[in-house]
């Protein structure tokens, strides 16, 4: 699918799943703006992308609100318009909640949850008077699984689930699709940025090796150019979702054979 004369803001850019995301939409032809924290670190994303003719890095955190405000203000000023906006940007946290820190807590929901709902805010006055728009809000199967020791991290992404698809009924009169992404594990540098705790146990099997952040690029692309309500990738992950749905207790009793 040719996206030439699109634009797609993708927020976590410099590095992992928002990265390989900007390069397949620029690689599709549309007008792309990577955002990070950190300035340096999202324009040597662009320059890894290429395309520079037509791809934009800005600094935003997303936990700003004014901030976010201004890479919009500046998108519109080089491009016109936005028709795609990923909330990428997140952290992990690894801590048991006995003991979590509620510093910490209250930092990962203001980057994963509270940064994405600013950032919807802030771009569907954008997308209404267009008429049309996508946006895209990476989450994690962590959002349909509760992960004991990574609970808070877990927590936001549940909330960030629930969000999306409650927006995608209130927006889709107005031409504004809301997509939901959610990845298993990936094989990203995530886990080494993630804020650790005291109790750092995991739940993560020691098979699963993981799925590139390339190939949750591409499923991402596909679904949002079929207009899917949520994209889980592998689409073996499907299986433990649906095993939890039915069967909480067999889910429950693996994750606590696996603590370690």
């Amino acid at each position: 699918m040719d996206l030439s004369g699109k634009v797609a803001v993708v927020s976590g850019a410099s590095m992992g799943i928002g990265e390989a995301i900007a390069k397949t939409f620029a690689g599709h032809g549309a007008n792309v703006v990577l955002l990070s924290r950190d300035a340096g670190r999202a324009e040597a994303a662009r320059g890894r992308i290429g395309h520079t003719e037509r791809t934009l890095a800005l600094s935003c955190d997303v936990r700003n609100r004014e901030e976010i405000d201004r890479v919009l203000s500046l998108t519109l000023h080089h491009f016109d318009r936005v028709d795609v906006w990923v909330n990428n940007a997140g952290r992990g946290l690894r801590d048991s909640v006995a003991q979590v820190d509620m510093a910490a807590c209250r930092d990962i929901f203001d980057t994963n949850f509270f940064g994405m709902v600013s950032a919807m805010q802030a771009v569907i006055p954008v997308m209404k008077q267009q008429g049309s728009g996508t946006i895209v809000n990476v989450s994690s199967v962590a959002g349909h699984l509760p992960l004991p020791f990574h609970a808070m991290y877990s927590a936001t992404k549940f909330a960030m689930n629930a969000l999306g698809k409650a927006a995608r009924v209130e927006l889709k009169s107005a031409g504004i699709h809301v997509m939901t992404v959610c990845p298993g594990y990936v094989r990203t540098d995530f886990g080494e940025n993630s804020i650790r705790g005291r109790e750092l146990k995991t739940v993560r099997p020691e098979a699963a090796r993981g799925i590139s952040a390339e190939r949750v690029a591409r499923a991402t692309f596909r679904g949002y150019v079929k207009q899917k309500r949520e994209v889980i990738v592998p689409w073996t992950m499907h299986v433990p979702v649906k095993i939890y749905q039915l069967f909480p207790g067999v889910v429950e009793w693996a994750m606590a054979k696996m603590a370690k």
